[in-house]
């Protein structure tokens, strides 16, 4: 096969199964388990295959102090994530709130800009624009009421957290592959875990007590972490990382496709068009690291003198 085609696979396979989140989360919480542990045995188990994998492939488990530190930084950091994604699943649409998700590589360039003097450039001002009207078109459901404001705040402080972690993992100077710094970080994320159970307001532990709930929980360490990640990878090393990003648009229409024809949520013609604003906001922001400004002008200018013409011979 060939390595383009490959990576192109993949990258796609890649997006699908990160897409898969809800569906292992939600059927957990139909039989009554909390978030906190719902992210437990997502990472917990994640971690133990993610294990299994260094230690079949001779991988050294050796870090250094520094690189420690950096990776207890990312682990509280996903953790963050994780937790805030899967409690604003109580409030809203799974869809939609992975939908809203997807904003993070706005705020990563926002915070690029902000903090590392990166420039802003009209495409990246273009898309920003762009996805706050998605988002905005998303805050009002088919029947009229407004989506849950609690909701709304746990999917952008998910976003913002991972946005966060994503520019913390490029601008480090750890030196390791990406399946020893994800063991790591959820490793740590575990940690992150239990203690915030002994800390938060209704978040013990649960255990797991059907083969139901365990099958789920499988789900989620195995499509969304495992197979993702692995994948993702291939990708990135067979097509680069820009395309791989692109394709990454269909993590947030593999959860609204979830919600609607497994969950049976209502998706309408507005929320179909805050998701089109935010997917090619997205595309966008990430396209244009890698086609010049110019690119997108001579495109827009293409169509306008098309369509001036058309106008004419009508007229």
């Amino acid at each position: 096969m060939n390595s383009k085609v490959k990576g192109y696979i993949c990258g796609i396979l890649a997006a699908v199964s990160y897409g898969t989140n809800p569906l292992g989360a939600l059927n957990l919480y139909a039989d009554g388990m909390n978030t906190n542990s719902v992210i437990f045995y997502r990472y917990a188990l994640a971690t133990t295959i993610l294990a299994v994998i260094l230690a079949v492939q001779r991988k050294s488990f050796a870090v250094t102090r520094r690189e420690f530190t950096v990776l207890t930084v990312l682990g509280a950091l996903m953790a963050a994530s994780s937790l805030t994604l899967f409690a604003s699943f109580n409030f809203m649409d799974a869809g939609i709130a992975s939908t809203i998700l997807f904003v993070y590589p706005v705020m990563v360039a926002v915070i690029m800009a902000v903090f590392f003097k990166e420039k802003v450039t009209a495409i990246t001002v273009i898309s920003i624009t762009m996805a706050l009207s998605g988002i905005s078109l998303l805050y009002k459901g088919g029947d009229g009421a407004t989506l849950s404001v609690i909701g709304v705040l746990l999917v952008v402080a998910s976003s913002l957290t991972y946005a966060v972690y994503i520019v913390v993992v490029n601008k480090s100077s750890l030196r390791m592959s990406s399946i020893k710094l994800t063991f790591y970080v959820l490793l740590i994320g575990t940690f992150f875990i239990i203690s915030y159970s002994f800390l938060g307001k209704g978040a013990q532990l649960q255990p797991l007590t059907t083969m139901h709930e365990l099958t789920y929980a499988l789900v989620l360490a195995v499509f969304p972490t495992i197979i993702s990640l692995i994948l993702m990878v291939v990708a990135v090393h067979n097509v680069g990382s820009t395309p791989t990003a692109v394709m990454g648009a269909l993590e947030p229409i593999t959860a609204v496709c979830i919600g609607v024809f497994v969950f049976n949520e209502e998706f309408t013609m507005r929320l179909a068009c805050g998701c089109v604003l935010i997917l090619v906001a997205v595309i966008l922001i990430v396209a244009g690291k890698t086609l010049p400004t110019q690119h997108f002008t001579y495109v827009f200018s293409a169509l306008g003198r098309k369509m001036k013409k058309k106008w004419r011979w009508k007229g």
